[in-house]
This record gives C-alpha cells, structure tokens and sequence, in this order.
C-alpha cells in the first residue's frame, strides 16, 4: 500500500513538472538558431541565423509575443546576404496524449512581421513575413526547454522579387520563468536599490 501510495505521488508530480512551464502567466524567453554553416575552405562560405523571442502565456498552453530575426551569409567573391525581421509570434503547445517523450509537448509556432532578404547580388525582398510550422520542446529542467521547429517563412512585400519562402530547421532554446517566480526577483531587486 505504501509504495503504491509512493508511485501515485511520484507520478502526479511528473505530470504537474510537465505542465508547469506552459501556465497561464509563465514567460517564455529564448532563442532558436538555424543555417549554421561554417565552411573551412578557403573562401568558405558563412551562414548563421539568429531568432531571439519573447512570450507571455495568456491562458495554458498558449503564448503570445514577439520575435526578432537576424541572418548573415558570407561568401569570397559574392559578398553578404543579410537577414531580418521583427514582429508577432503566437504559440499553442498541444496535449500530453502525443508526447513521444515524458516530459516532452508538441507546439504549433505561427508569426507574423516585417521581415526582409537582401542579398549583395540578387533579388531582394522587403515586406510582410509570415512563418508558421510544428515543433518540439524537450524539458531538461523545470525551467528550461530544448527545442526543433520546422518553419515554412514566407516574405510578400516588394523590391526585385515580391515573394521570397524557404523551410527552415532549427534548434533552440528556451527559459520558462514562472510569473510569481519573476515578480519575487524583482521585488528582491528594487528592495536592495532603495
């Protein structure tokens, strides 16, 4: 009886470690990090891109925020592409029924922005920027989350080329703070400052 007792309490507190990160009030703060490519030869090529974000859960399982992204390409002999946008991002994590892994959540990832592609010989392409894509996030702490996403972005706007879209995979990682969490740190630190 005691160590069933014992199992229930463990998996219950498995289960609320799982759904903790995505509570109505959390802050999600991180950075995904895709195109890395470094090439050794040579006159090599370059490519880095960078996307920090910034969510605040409005109800479980659903974050909403902001997003900026900034890209570079570096080839001898063909000059830098670059990178970049900023704007609106929306995240819903779907039901435990799917995980693969225990303490795992799928997650649709949607934004929407200004964004641009320019670049030094070629069609540029400066306007509205949609992505939208699946991913996972894996919890190797109660706070912290690695992550995949697959992204299609698309830009529609003008310059050379009106459209520009790849499909893009990255890794990321993100810290989710507890609001109540957060709020005590900064009543610490304003305490300490008076």
């Amino acid at each position: 009886m005691k160590k069933s007792f014992t199992l229930m309490i463990a998996f219950t507190l498995i289960i609320v470690h799982a759904k903790s990160q995505i509570q109505s009030g959390n802050l999600l703060w991180g950075a995904d990090i895709a195109n890395m490519n470094l090439s050794l030869d040579e006159g090599g090529d370059f490519d880095f891109r960078l996307d920090p974000k910034l969510a605040f859960f409005i109800s479980n399982n659903v974050a909403l925020g902001g997003y900026v992204n900034f890209g570079l390409h570096t080839s001898k002999g063909a000059g830098k592409d670059i990178d970049y946008g900023v704007g609106l991002l929306g995240r819903y994590y779907l039901g435990t029924d799917i995980n693969v892994v225990r303490n795992s959540r799928w997650f649709l990832e949607g934004n929407v922005g200004i964004e641009g592609t320019n670049p030094e010989s070629g069609d540029n392409t400066n306007g509205l920027g949609l992505g939208v894509g699946p991913g996972w996030t894996y919890f190797i702490s109660n706070n912290v989350g690695l992550e995949a996403l697959l992204k299609y972005r698309g830009i529609v706007g003008f310059g050379e080329s009106v459209t520009s879209s790849n499909l893009e995979l990255s890794i990321g990682f993100q810290i989710y703070l507890p609001s109540a969490q957060l709020r005590k740190r900064l009543e610490k630190s304003e305490d300490k400052n008076q």
